[in-house]
């Protein structure tokens, strides 16, 4: 079994293969028009890996790269143009697009019914809840059943965990592992993790996770971001920091999506903590909206807590926002195995 998975985790789609390759085009590409490769490491550096990134990349940003002047901004902005096919496609041909895009499961049959098949590639998902709704225990268990084969050839992957709260733990992936009969150091293996401590630091860890899923190309298939928000709530207080921190948070959420779509055809979930917490009521529910409004998040699912037995949680998940599929809910358990259908 450990050694189907290694293989299961090396290997690309075959059926995805020539579409990647026109779509996720190495920047090195640019030596052929004229830009030098200490300038492509210069964007490499900052996690421009695709010709897509630079299409997805402002003028301006581009200019803040260390060593790269206004002149040689226009002259990349020129050689990326003539590499990337004419912005329109007919709605048959973005559907096409459309038929690389994979599901991974989330442990429950019913969880994965609400969200269209489960957690959607090319994508953003947002996990939003109180204390003790379950983000947490989604996360880990993506960790290991993103590493399983699936429906339409998905042949499973790695994936990278962001912890900004310190809550990720190895064992509980032994845990869920066990329930899906794979070996622990395989899963362990697999899962790549960043402890980071300031939004700064964040925001740096993506241009890494960039570079890796380019260098890797095929191989991640998930990023799982826990907390997106913990990190920004230390670094900004109160209200006449809320401007900059809406400024920095969108920042993030575009090179999310930028990362999503250009860099990799990978799914991007991350957790968000709704508090009520009495005079800060307002300044959340903020908080709480400012994610979708900045960001278009594909599927956005609201975890409540229903009910605690000996042996598991019963939670009820709301999805909103989603654009192919109605607001609906469902209920699954938390239990020593992961996220699991609830029992009768």
């Amino acid at each position: 079994m450990m050694k189907a998975m290694e293989d299961q985790v090396v290997q690309e789609e075959p059926g995805y293969q020539d579409d990647e390759e026109s779509f996720f085009q190495d920047i090195d590409l640019l030596q052929k028009h004229g830009i030098n490769v200490a300038d492509i490491k210069k964007l490499k550096s900052v996690g421009i890996c695709t010709i897509k990134g630079i299409q997805m990349t402002t003028r301006r940003a581009l200019c803040n790269v260390k060593g790269l002047s206004e002149a040689k901004v226009d002259k990349i902005k020129e050689a990326a143009n003539k590499l990337i096919e004419p912005g329109f496609l007919t709605a048959f041909e973005y559907s096409e697009k459309r038929k690389m895009v994979f599901h991974i499961t989330t442990g429950s049959q019913e969880f994965d019914k609400l969200l269209g098949g489960g957690i959607e590639s090319m994508a953003i998902t947002e996990a939003f809840g109180e204390f003790r709704t379950g983000k947490t225990q989604l996360s880990h268990t993506l960790c290991v059943t993103a590493q399983l084969p699936g429906p339409n050839g998905y042949t499973g992957g790695k994936i990278i965990f962001i912890d900004t709260e310190n809550t990720f733990r190895p064992d509980r992936l032994r845990d869920i592992a066990d329930r899906f009969n794979v070996d622990h150091d395989a899963v362990l293996d697999n899962v790549l993790y960043a402890r980071a401590y300031t939004s700064e630091h964040q925001m740096e860890l993506l241009d890494y996770v960039a570079a890796k899923f380019h260098e890797e190309a095929g191989i991640f298939k998930l990023l799982i971001i826990d907390s997106i928000m913990a990190l920004f709530r230390v670094d900004f207080s109160g209200r006449g920091e809320l401007a900059e921190r809406q400024q920095k948070l969108a920042q993030m959420l575009s090179r999310l999506q930028k990362i999503s779509e250009a860099e990799m055809r990978t799914e991007i979930v991350w957790s968000n903590t709704h508090r009520n917490e009495g005079s800060d009521w307002s300044l959340v529910l903020l908080e709480g909206s400012c994610v979708r409004s900045n960001c278009k998040v594909t599927k956005f699912m609201v975890l409540t807590l229903n009910s605690l037995t000996a042996d598991s949680w019963f939670q009820t998940s709301h999805v909103s926002g989603c654009p192919e599929m109605p607001e609906n809910e469902a209920t699954f358990a938390i239990t020593a195995g992961g996220i699991g259908d609830a029992k009768e």
